[in-house]
């Protein structure tokens, strides 16, 4: 993914991604070189207009569901059970809360 993602970078600054410009954008934040990642990314982009396949990819995306689980449960459930599981997820809500035990993350 990194490699895609500095390959997508290089694009959208204008730059012609090849190998050198890949290495360079890794290098930059200090992530190791694989140089047959960046060979196997090169070669399967060769040729491929990028606007065309974000365009193709977001395409596929819309076929994806987004809804999570609790819509998936919410739609089965019915009635009270749906109110039970309503419970229990705002009991396991604060019990999380309560993990902290006051301390915060970034305290």
């Amino acid at each position: 993914m990194k490699y895609l993602a500095a390959y997508l970078l290089l694009n959208a600054a204008g730059s012609t991604p090849n190998s050198d410009n890949v290495k360079a954008v890794l290098e930059s934040v200090g992530i190791e070189i694989e140089e047959d990642k960046i060979s196997t990314l090169l070669s399967s982009l060769e040729g491929k207009n990028v606007d065309e396949l974000i365009a193709e990819g977001n395409e596929k995306l819309a076929a994806v569901p987004t809804a999570g689980p609790a819509a998936g449960a919410g739609a089965a459930a019915s009635g009270s059970a749906a109110e039970g599981a309503a419970e229990e997820a705002a009991e396991e809500e604060k019990e999380e809360s309560d993990d902290d035990m006051g301390f915060g993350l970034f305290d």
